[in-house]
């Protein structure tokens, strides 16, 4: 139950080209919105909610930051927009599929947006299911290695959750990549707390069924891709399932 994880490595990736770019606050705090609004506000009642927030902190959102975008969700504090859920599939070079999930108040611009990254980077944009196909929706937390002074294992993991639900743990070297069937993510989460362990972000995210390897000039046209995607603020996620060469040391 080891191997690579593309999905993990290509999602830190994101995160940090995010933070630089100054959106990665606003992604998290509509992500908080969503789910008090589907949810409710109490967080011990609302495991989707209680993940966003915990994804805001260890990000450092600030706490009257998440407070009040819980507060617009739930109806308690005005301002709050209406967002809604859009998928876009498109394909990159290497015949990689791309999965774009975007969360916005306005369908016209999301798509224009999507379209024109993908078209001005090499892209093209796809059929609807030939894309998603190749993908299945899984539970993903992920672990890191070193915690305080503690150097946690595979082994450590899979004893700790694999009653709770857990099909695979995957090394990818400074941490494990946990993945569930969806339903099992909350009882799969707990598990990891209830270990004493600490984990980095729980949530429902999309894995590919393989990753085309491609070569680096390959793999830097498909990241030109994905950085066009994250300029938009519509675009929460970005799912691709390729492999670059390995870096050189």
């Amino acid at each position: 139950m080891s191997g690579h994880s593309k999905w993990a490595t290509t999602k830190h990736k994101k995160a940090v080209i995010d933070a630089k770019r100054g959106k990665l606050f606003a992604k998290l705090i509509k992500n908080i919105e969503v789910a008090a609004r589907l949810g409710g506000g109490d967080p011990a009642g609302n495991p989707t909610l209680y993940d966003a927030i915990q994804k805001a902190k260890k990000s450092s959102v600030p706490n009257d930051n998440i407070d009040r975008a819980v507060k617009r969700g739930s109806g308690a504090e005005g301002g709050g927009a209406q967002y809604e859920t859009l998928w876009y599939e498109a394909m990159a070079p290497g015949g990689v599929g791309v999965l774009i999930e975007c969360l916005t108040d306005n369908r016209n611009r999301s798509a224009s947006e999507v379209r024109v990254a993908v078209t001005r980077n090499g892209g093209s944009m796809a059929d609807a299911g030939s894309v998603s196909r190749l993908y299945q929706r899984k539970g993903v937390i992920e672990v890191a290695r070193d915690q305080e002074g503690r150097s946690v294992s595979e082994d450590d993991l899979l004893e700790a959750t694999l009653e709770a639900g857990a099909e695979e743990v995957i090394d990818h070297g400074e941490g494990f990549t946990i993945q569930c069937e969806p339903n099992d993510l909350v009882e799969v989460r707990k598990a990891v707390q209830a270990a004493g362990l600490d984990y980095e972000s729980a949530e429902v995210a999309m894995v590919p069924d393989y990753d085309n390897p491609v070569d680096a000039d390959t793999a830097e046209k498909i990241e030109r891709i994905i950085d066009a995607l994250d300029d938009s603020d519509d675009v929460q996620n970005v799912y691709a399932n390729y492999e670059g060469p390995a870096e050189q040391e």
